[in-house]
């Protein structure tokens, strides 16, 4: 499993935004598979021009804590991408964890605001504030 430090230090050694979205198109290609029963409209992500669809699953740790995991999947290649970013960063925390991690900060820092179109710029901000909200919700009723 590929860290954020790992695809921090990846993109610092891609001087070209065409290597970097390869390597982005790579990336989604490491994602577990979503299985077709979950490509639903329950996990579908609104406010994505591509489809998007995340699925929760959540577990608890050794203590008791709720640990959010998802699985993701998308129709298009850089998006895919994207989703596996943003699994990266948080799939597998708790709550706590989540809310206190700014994805669309290291979007920023990976230089995505000026090389993505407002529509995935959008559709990524959709993916992290879902993700969020259900961080929200398990810790409403943990």
């Amino acid at each position: 499993m590929t860290t954020i430090d790992e695809i921090r230090d990846n993109f610092t050694l891609l001087d070209e935004w065409d290597d970097r979205y390869r390597y982005v198109i790579e990336l989604g290609r490491t994602l577990d598979p979503l299985p077709e029963a979950e490509h639903s409209t329950e996990n579908k992500v609104q406010g994505c021009v591509s489809q998007v669809w995340l699925s929760k699953r959540i577990d608890r740790d050794a203590n008791g804590q709720p640990r959010l995991n998802y699985l993701g999947d998308s129709d298009a290649h850089i998006v895919r991408g994207l989703v596996a970013i943003v699994l990266t960063l948080y799939s597998g925390h708790t709550p706590q964890e989540i809310l206190s991690k700014d994805a669309l900060a290291l979007f920023d820092e990976f230089g995505f605001r000026d090389h993505l179109t407002p529509q995935r710029s959008n559709g990524l901000r959709s993916m992290v504030e879902r993700i969020r909200t259900d961080a929200r919700e398990a810790l409403a009723q943990a």
